[in-house]
């Protein structure tokens, strides 16, 4: 390298120094100053991991095979079909089943609390006992949001 050649060199580094674009450098004073006033992380709350009995789990009722099912009464007549299940915001489950019309059409849905089915070990037959038609129908209509 020459003499001149070295001279050069910081001229152009101040240069390329003096060229730093003015918003870039309030974009990193801005991005210091809001992290800075940010509250500090929070610490993840520990989650508890429990171990289940995977075969219990595997003998309970799919969701997915119970929608559609019938549900009977204590004298085996049809009350509706079950549409869904819904498990609550205080985490209590319920059966929402269609009842009413025919072949869907002028039906109407409820929701009952799930533990009041009765459902057959294999999951075919689902009774809610000692209701009636009447009594089904009174109850308020159910509506997803």
């Amino acid at each position: 390298m020459t003499v001149n050649e070295n001279m050069e060199r910081p001229v152009r580094f101040r240069r390329a120094c003096g060229r730093v674009p003015l918003p870039c450098v309030i974009s990193l004073f801005l991005g210091v100053m809001i992290l800075g006033a940010l509250p500090p992380p929070v610490a993840a709350a520990d989650v508890k991991v429990v171990v289940v009995d995977v075969v219990a789990v595997a003998d309970g009722y799919r969701v997915s095979k119970l929608r559609g099912t019938t549900v009977v009464n204590s004298k085996n007549e049809k009350i509706g079909e079950i549409d869904d299940l819904v498990v609550g915001k205080d985490r209590v489950l319920f059966a929402i089943i269609q009842v009413g019309g025919f072949l869907g059409l002028g039906s109407r849905l409820i929701a009952v609390p799930y533990t009041s089915l009765q459902i057959s070990d294999d999951g075919r037959r689902i009774t809610l006992p000692g209701a009636t038609k009447q009594q089904v129908e009174q109850l308020p209509e159910f509506k997803y949001r």
